[in-house]
């Protein structure tokens, strides 16, 4: 058997690969693959071989240059021939001996391969044999045209095919790139950066405002805030500074620049989580609305096939059900804001069935039946649920769980800060996930972000809350 048509593999009538001797190959004979260009290719390429033209893996640049499109690295085709000459014809044991490339047309994103290898010659003194190459697009465009001189096997090769290890390809953070870019086309938020006094806070304000996300006013002390600027090789001249003392006095400014209308959001910087939300539910001249205040990590997980929101990490502790109804519906209006239109619940907890001896068991069958009659809006909510069957189809098939959110959830919420705080970090640290934080309830949007985020965490934090704020502001009713 030597024509594969659109298998990736060509194997005998007994299942193994076959090798054939230089005596065995025909003239004309021919064998070949078809292969779809993914995104995913394209990453695996670039991690493997170093070669990260922007042509190849930057689709804004790619889209305002001469194809308009991502394409696929030239060397991608060759790979293609060379799984055809090494698994195919002649097949296992060959060994290149020479090749040249003709590239005709440029491979675009989503293009489907068809990779054919013919017999051109044989070389009985050489013991080599030409084989002629073609790579062709759904029209029978020639993509890539080759001439391989290759040794076949010297005796006949019959063997399993060698299991390949699973390779993932992690492409950390695209997720809130996008959920960025979305940002960008929108006018940019007034951004009150609360206590900027370290590199990092002050280095994310000014990158989320170079791309246009944010107009930031910086409180705080303006010595120390031109000392961070300094010290990170910023340029602010071009940016307000309202000066304040030390943190609780900079939160209680920037809440200030909200009431007078000259700011949109607020941003934490380099002060306790404490002093700022002091300033946020003070009584009589905070920011607090008939919502409860929680907050929500935009995560971005590589293997899950969506962006998840994991909520509370960081605000209430231990959340009564009444907390929970404001929680989750916090989180459901920032869903809607970020694009998902009917965001799918999974109210998590250790175990799938309600036991009046685990409270967040009963919580979750409450919450699920709040919004059957409206007290919850605009999502569909499932629980209890253990995190494997939140998440994982084949986990909730597993327990005999039928249910629209089992497997597919956007929305987790834990039943306590620790929960999930723990969660979220474990995601973030073993997991490779990246994300952005919000705290929303509140009559604006806040961007909360740890002391170890990253540029792309601030970024795609500030990008949250603009988003946020274009959907009907803080997510609270004043």
């Amino acid at each position: 058997m030597s024509h594969c048509g659109d298998e990736t593999t060509t194997t005998d009538d007994d299942g193994l690969l076959r090798g054939y001797t230089f005596e065995e190959l025909k003239v004309d004979q021919t064998a070949s693959l078809v292969r779809q260009l993914t995104e995913r290719d394209i990453a695996a390429f670039a991690a493997i071989s170093g070669d990260v033209n922007p042509l190849n893996v930057d689709r804004r640049f790619a889209q305002e240059h001469v194809f308009h499109t991502l394409i696929g690295h030239g060397m991608w085709a060759g790979a293609l021939i060379s799984n055809v000459l090494g698994t195919h014809l002649p097949g296992p044991g060959t060994i290149y001996a020479r090749q040249t490339f003709d590239f005709v047309r440029p491979i675009a994103l989503g293009t489907t391969v068809t990779v054919t290898v013919r017999v051109a010659e044989k070389h009985a003194d050489s013991g080599r044999v030409v084989m002629e190459c073609l790579c062709l697009d759904g029209d029978g465009n020639v993509l890539v045209s080759s001439t391989a001189e290759v040794l076949p096997p010297q005796e006949e090769v019959r063997r399993e095919r060698t299991a390949l290890p699973d390779v993932e390809v992690l492409d950390h953070g695209d997720r809130l790139r996008r959920l960025i870019e979305s940002a960008r086309a929108l006018p940019p938020l007034h951004m009150a950066v609360v206590h900027p006094v370290d590199d990092a806070s002050l280095l994310g304000a000014v990158r989320a405002a170079e791309a246009g996300l944010i107009v930031p006013v910086l409180v705080g002390p303006e010595a120390d805030i031109r000392a961070a600027a300094g010290r990170a090789g910023l340029a602010i001249d071009d940016y307000r500074i309202v000066p304040a003392g030390d943190g609780r006095e900079s939160a209680n400014r920037a809440v200030e620049l909200v009431h007078t209308g000259e700011a949109d959001a607020l941003m934490k910087g380099m002060l306790h989580t404490d002093e700022l939300m002091g300033a946020v539910v003070d009584t009589d001249t905070g920011l607090r609305t008939r919502r409860r205040l929680s907050h929500v990590f935009v995560m971005d997980i590589p293997g899950y096939d969506r962006p998840l929101l994991i909520t509370d990490a960081a605000i209430n502790i231990a959340p009564s059900l009444t907390d929970k109804v404001d929680i989750v519906q916090n989180a459901v209006d920032l869903a809607h804001a970020l694009g998902t239109e009917a965001p799918k619940v999974a109210i998590l907890c250790a175990v799938e069935t309600v036991n009046p001896a685990m409270p967040c068991t009963v919580d979750a069958s409450v919450l699920c039946k709040m919004a059957d009659r409206g007290q919850i809006t605009g999502a569909v909510l499932d629980g209890p649920l253990a995190f494997d069957n939140a998440v994982d189809v084949n986990a909730a098939r597993t327990k005999g769980i039928r249910s629209p959110v089992a497997g597919h959830a956007d929305i987790l919420l834990t039943p306590d800060l620790e929960a999930g705080n723990m969660l979220a970090k474990q995601l973030e640290y073993i997991s490779h996930a990246a994300a952005a934080g919000v705290v929303l309830g509140a009559q604006v949007p806040i961007a909360l972000t740890s002391r170890a985020d990253d540029e792309l965490a601030r970024m795609a934090s500030c990008a949250t809350a603009a988003l946020m704020h274009a959907a009907g502001g803080g997510n609270g009713h004043g």
